[in-house]
């Protein structure tokens, strides 16, 4: 069963097209990996299915539900949950203060919010960090709160932008635990990434896209088989004639 459906997406800013008519579904408790070279438009995707920005034209759907030009908080009380490429966490605030803000989204009462706070918290294993001011995390660390602040929400489906980036090798190990201990729970995750062995390892399909368009979808050997994704990473003197 589909939990969300991209059709024909189109985000124009003036005469620039930064995504041209991608479409795509995504199952319930799939992974779900979006890749393309830097400035291909994946990012600006995430923004347009949480309306940060407005889609030029197209529809979004959530559990069937048409979610196109929605309020972006309320697409998150529906159970959309991000992560954004630059982690702005409330920088003054612990650990503990910064996911509790993000679980009011579910709750009402403080008491409540600081219950889902200190689970997501212990999920993620963080709980030996949330009395620790967010600006004093290394980015390791201020990733993986991006990503608790997220849960916090108890989303269905959460947009996974880049948490791997910066990330060392056994930070690495432990992100792509992470996500498939969330994917876990019954929740549904698009991965937009650079780090192929994070996308390659933990997708069930993948799409590719170049300069807003889409160039191959399918399993991750056939993506990073085809010849036109070897072409739009690599050049055209990868690609085998």
């Amino acid at each position: 069963m589909n939990i969300f459906e991209a059709r024909n997406l189109v985000k124009f800013f003036g005469g620039l097209g930064a995504v041209n008519g991608v479409s795509f579904k995504v199952e319930k408790g799939e992974i779900f990996g979006l890749i393309g070279p830097n400035g291909s438009g994946k990012t600006t995707i995430f923004n347009l299915i949480n309306n940060y920005y407005p889609v030029t034209s197209g529809k979004i759907f959530f559990n069937g539900k048409d979610i196109t030009g929605i309020k972006t908080h309320t697409i998150c009380k529906l159970g959309i949950a991000r992560t954004f490429q630059v982690v702005k966490p409330l920088a003054r605030m612990t650990v503990l203060e910064n996911v509790t803000a993000s679980a009011f989204c579910r709750v009402n009462t403080i008491k409540e919010a600081q219950k889902l706070a200190l689970e997501a918290i212990e999920f993620c294993g963080l709980e030996h960090y949330k009395d620790q001011r967010a600006k004093g995390l290394p980015i390791g660390l201020r990733k993986r709160l991006e990503i608790t602040r997220a849960l916090a929400t108890q989303p269905e489906l959460i947009l996974l932008d880049e948490t791997a980036a910066g990330l060392n090798p056994k930070e690495l190990d432990q992100a792509i635990e992470l996500i498939k201990e969330i994917n876990g729970r019954d929740i549904t995750l698009i991965i937009v990434e650079h780090i192929m062995k994070v996308i390659m390892t933990i997708s069930n399909r993948i799409l590719a896209i170049n300069y807003g368009l889409p160039l191959a979808e399918g399993s991750p050997e056939e993506v990073s088989r085809n010849p036109e994704v070897i072409k739009a990473y690599l050049g055209e003197e990868y690609v085998k004639g």
